[in-house]
């Protein structure tokens, strides 16, 4: 219709159509925005920053429960608090889409969200796999899963997923590379919609369309943060997919080595929402090639921590156990001993910033001289997407490869005269 022919056509209708025309998602969304047609059990909108995900998951959520269709709702965000501020309470969250009277009763404290009907949507944060163990959903949606820390949190998702005829769920997020998210791209019952922010322009501030095309516009973060694309590798970090790849070997390639040490990198706190404390183990051989072993990293207490790298040290008969104590100083040392009290152990202190610490480490895979004993996916996630900026999260498993490969390339001299804490 004409500007003219609209402007009568809405004047005309009274509060109560105008109120179901503005809540009708079917004439407003965008084709991309609607469910895709055909059997599929997850639908994956891969998009750029602004495109309208999370209103998309909001009312694919919302259609879902006022029909009936689905009784029981798994909303998972990467935090407790991105669940509630964004996929609930957020600008175009449920309750921000949800018309006044069918809305649904909003309970905080149970974490819930409950319709008239009974239909209910509970959440979850991806920061706590555990959580999801347990419960069973007919629906679920799973926000900006590229961020999610634990590949875990997405399999218990799915192995709860599995009540009514047709259990599915959309995954709403801006791409960025990881194994598990590839894996998931390629599944034949996954569909997926790619979508970029000039796509939702009409309902963005002209200011930050502005500012954000005039900044990334171009760009490889621009391509993946505005055009939505799934890039492989990571502007500015310091390893490459295709290098991360050509680095695996079989576990029955690995020769000889003159040197094993187990590295930890302890988390401060064991809490659920907790950094995960990195154990690796690595070797060096004859030749002076570099040989990655296990990651043995994990969310783990103190005393679980310290037994998983003492046995570590036994069964790979390694030389010594490598701790960085700059967060628990004397006590790291005193925790690992209380499993073994002759176990040898060195204590390495961050001085410098980690992507300074990893850049030497970096080099070592340019030159060929580093192996991977098979693949070590979220190790190697960490990998690929570490650029050292301020703000990235804590890559526990990186730090711990890191400490192990530093103390390798130092040699046996220098690492036997190194004082032991005590």
């Amino acid at each position: 219709m004409d500007p003219a022919t609209t402007r009568r056509l809405l004047t005309s209708l009274s509060d109560r159509d105008a109120a179901r025309l503005l809540h009708d998602w079917m004439l407003w969304a965008r084709d991309k925005q609607l469910p895709p047609a055909g059997d599929w059990r997850v639908w994956l909108i891969l998009a750029g920053r602004g495109f309208g995900k999370t209103r998309t998951g909001a009312e694919w959520v919302r259609a879902l429960a006022e029909s009936q269709r689905a009784g029981r709702i798994a909303l998972v965000g990467e935090t407790a608090g991105d669940a509630r501020d964004v996929m609930i309470e957020g600008e175009s969250g449920l309750l921000a889409c949800t018309p006044p009277w069918s809305r649904p009763h909003y309970e905080p404290s149970k974490r819930r969200v409950t319709w008239p009907n009974g239909a209910m949507a509970t959440c979850f944060s991806a920061d706590d796999p555990d959580q999801l163990r347990g419960p069973q959903f007919d629906a679920a949606w799973a926000d900006e899963i590229a961020k999610w820390r634990y590949e875990a949190a997405w399999d218990n998702l799915m192995l709860g997923l599995r009540l009514g005829i047709d259990p599915r769920c959309v995954a709403t997020t801006t791409p960025k590379p990881r194994a598990w998210l590839s894996r998931l791209m390629t599944d034949p019952r996954t569909v997926v919609t790619r979508g970029g922010t000039r796509e939702n322009a009409a309902n963005l501030a002209p200011a930050f369309l502005e500012q954000i095309l005039a900044r990334y516009d171009g760009t490889q973060l621009g391509r993946q943060e505005i055009e939505g694309e799934y890039l492989v590798d990571i502007p500015g970090a310091l390893w490459t997919r295709s290098l991360l790849a050509s680095v695996r070997v079989s576990c029955r390639a690995v020769p000889e080595l003159a040197r094993i040490v187990v590295a930890v990198d302890p988390a401060v706190t064991s809490g659920a929402a907790s950094d995960e404390t990195g154990v690796v183990v690595a070797g060096l051989d004859d030749a002076g090639g570099f040989w990655v072993l296990e990651d043995l990293t994990a969310r783990l207490s103190p005393d679980l921590w310290a037994r998983r790298a003492v046995d570590a040290y036994h069964r790979h008969r390694a030389d010594a156990v490598v701790c960085e104590v700059n967060q628990g100083g004397d006590l790291v040392a005193a925790t690992l001993r209380t499993v073994d009290p002759a176990l040898p152990v060195r204590a390495v202190r961050a001085t410098r910033g980690k992507r300074l610490r990893a850049e030497p480490v970096a080099a070592l895979y340019e030159q060929g001289r580093v192996r991977h004993a098979g693949a070590f996916e979220a190790l190697e996630d960490q990998m690929a997407g570490f650029t050292g900026a301020a703000g990235d999260a804590s890559p526990d498993r990186l730090d711990a490869l890191v400490w192990a490969l530093t103390d390798l390339m130092s040699g046996p001299a220098a690492a036997e005269s190194r004082e032991f804490l005590i």
